[in-house]
């Protein structure tokens, strides 16, 4: 007689916020699927068969009511790095755990980065426009871009994806800055990189500023109005961290008014933005649907650390990605 598998609550397998098709097969293989929609049909029934949450896109939602409808709940696997989007603390007081996939984001989240600097430092957007548009006859000569070799790229949160980012900006031959917590020597030493120990200090030399923070109160709205003043007027913003990091009036204020050149936005808060969001309609704003993960590599390995850490769980065993409260 088969072995009934553990029970793993999802959104929904598929469509927009669902688990990836991609992923069903190898998950049917060690897992009984079951969606909210058939938890809330069948409460009864599958609330003890559920052993572990599967948080793809931030969803299922997790709050104290569905953790008290699910006594027999061990873990929270969360895709990708961020885990803003749950309560930690509350999760724990019901002897739950969460873990994330930091490390299978990284080179993905970094490839975007440094996508984002390229594309609005060589404006990239508006040469698309010019090379198709029907009204084009001849290239303007002098129509011009941004420099990046022998730029100054300033990386604030210099973690596992600023220091890939480093690594990209270095092969560049970019004057790279951090600014973070701590100093870290060896990444330092390993890029040519400079610690700017003030943030003030990184944003006043930097061409490029690159956000790669985690959310967190202290990084809450972390560039805000004074930050953009001490920025250079030809200075460009990248964002790839969270959008609740940026002050979005004060930024939407610096862009009107030239006190930064440009900013190119991987995050914003919400997310998608109202669609008559001042963001959207200027022209020195380049933005993306929150998409650093968005490689089949990047999340076929999100999937496979995810699973990794609820079988730990389950079985009673160190959870290599568990997220502890601080």
């Amino acid at each position: 007689m088969n072995k009934e598998l553990p029970g793993a609550l999802v959104e929904e397998i598929g469509g927009t916020i669902g688990v990836m098709e991609e992923h069903v097969d190898f998950l049917k293989e060690r897992f009984s699927l079951i969606t909210m929609k058939e938890f809330k049909e069948n409460k009864e029934h599958l609330a003890d068969k559920i052993v572990c949450i599967f948080n793809w896109a931030n969803k299922p939602d997790v709050n104290s009511e569905l953790l008290k409808a699910l006594p027999r709940l061990k873990v929270i696997a969360s895709a990708g790095a961020g885990v803003d989007h749950l309560d930690i603390k509350m999760i724990s007081s019901y002897g739950v755990k969460v873990a994330n996939t930091p490390h299978a984001v990284t080179n993905s989240t970094a490839d975007l980065a440094m996508t984002l600097l390229l594309v609005a430092a060589r404006n990239f957007m508006e040469a698309h426009q010019i090379a198709v548009s029907p009204n084009t006859v001849r290239f303007h000569a002098n129509w011009v871009g941004g420099d990046i070799t022998g730029m100054t790229l300033g990386i604030v949160g210099m973690g596992r994806i600023g220091y890939k980012i480093a690594q990209r900006a270095k092969a560049f031959e970019m004057k790279i800055l951090y600014h973070n917590r701590h100093r870290r020597p060896e990444e330092e030493k390993s890029v040519g990189a400079s610690y700017c120990e003030r943030l003030d200090d990184l944003l006043q030399q930097s061409d490029y500023v690159m956000l790669v923070v985690n959310l967190s109160p202290e990084t809450e709205k972390l560039m805000g109005k004074h930050e953009f003043q001490m920025m250079k007027p030809s200075a460009m913003l990248i964002n790839i961290s969270r959008g609740l990091v940026v002050d979005q009036e004060a930024l939407v204020e610096a862009l009107e008014t030239g006190q930064i050149k440009a900013a190119a936005l991987d995050v914003t808060y919400p997310e998608p933005l109202p669609r008559d969001h001042p963001l959207l309609k200027l022209r020195n704003v380049i933005l993306t649907p929150h998409m650093g993960t968005a490689t089949f590599h990047a999340r076929r390995i999100m999937m496979e650390d995810m699973v990794q850490n609820v079988i730990d769980a389950i079985n009673n065993l160190p959870v290599s990605y568990e997220v502890i409260m601080k």
